[in-house]
């Protein structure tokens, strides 16, 4: 990575996204972390890199400048930074909810903006991040953004950033979607006997194994699960109570209203603001 890159926000996200960064080669002194809470910035402090209290500090040396803070906080981050934007600074924006449009305003009509909806696995480096640009953004400044979220796991452009709300309720959302489902087989395996620890190690094992053989494997996800059900077997009776319970169709209604909430939310940011 050849960039200088500024963090407005250093919370959780960001962190995830520097610590990525730099375990990939980038070196601390390309970064300013801006942060108000002293101890976030004591710990990017402690790896080197530049950091500062205040939003009005200078960032016309860095190319490329992340939106991190808390989606009712950005307006105002906004309004402090804009004096030092140029026409090339990459804007890239990770708060869900606010679209391009209201950030064109907020940057006095700047138009290089990046907005991007990681999901917590980026913490690990298996996360998954929808990305939209605006047409102003050439492929390298694009690329350049997108080299943000590589540590942090899998990337996918959209053709519209009207599909950002989406990823919002499917992968944004979803790890806890998945840590739900988890706790449901933890649960059904301590009823069965298993102690706690191992309870959560069969939902977690189980997890990770079924999400590796589906990455790995190019079948469709009906036919790796037709795979394991035998006829009259064990998995059959499972799925069948599942189906009867109407299990499949709750999870598609719930990914839905996700969805309608997250452009609700939208509508009432940009209301605010």
């Amino acid at each position: 990575m050849n960039q200088r890159i500024a963090f407005i926000g250093g919370g959780n996200m960001a962190t995830a996204l520097i610590e990525g960064l730099l375990a990939a080669g980038a070196l601390a002194h390309d970064f300013l972390v801006i942060e108000p809470v002293e101890a976030i910035r004591a710990k990017h402090a402690s790896r080197g890199l530049a950091t500062h209290s205040l939003a009005h500090t200078d960032l016309s040396h860095y190319s490329l400048w992340v939106l991190a803070t808390k989606p009712q906080d950005l307006q105002e981050a906004c309004e402090a930074i804009m004096g030092f934007l140029s026409p090339q600074t990459v804007v890239t924006s990770i708060a869900a909810g606010i679209p391009i449009s209201t950030l064109k305003a907020w940057l006095r009509g700047h138009s290089k903006i990046v907005r991007a909806m990681p999901n917590t696995p980026a913490k690990v480096g298996l996360g998954i991040t929808g990305l939209f640009g605006t047409s102003e953004c050439t492929m390298a400044e694009k690329k350049a953004a997108d080299e943000v979220f590589t540590a942090a796991g899998q990337r996918i452009w959209l053709d519209t950033e009207a599909l950002l709300d989406p990823i919002t309720a499917i992968s944004g959302s979803g790890p806890a979607y998945v840590f739900y489902f988890m706790q449901a087989i933890e649960r059904a395996a301590i009823e069965l006997g298993f102690a706690p620890t191992q309870a959560r190690a069969l939902a977690i094992g189980t997890f990770r194994g079924a999400a590796q053989l589906a990455a790995l494997d190019e079948t469709p996800l009906a036919d790796l699960c037709a795979r394991v059900t035998s006829k009259g077997g064990t998995t059959e009776a499972a799925l069948a109570h599942m189906e009867a319970a109407g299990v499949k169709q709750a999870i598609v209604d719930a990914l839905h209203q996700a969805n309608f909430r997250a452009r609700e939310l939208a509508q009432l940011l940009s209301a605010c603001s």
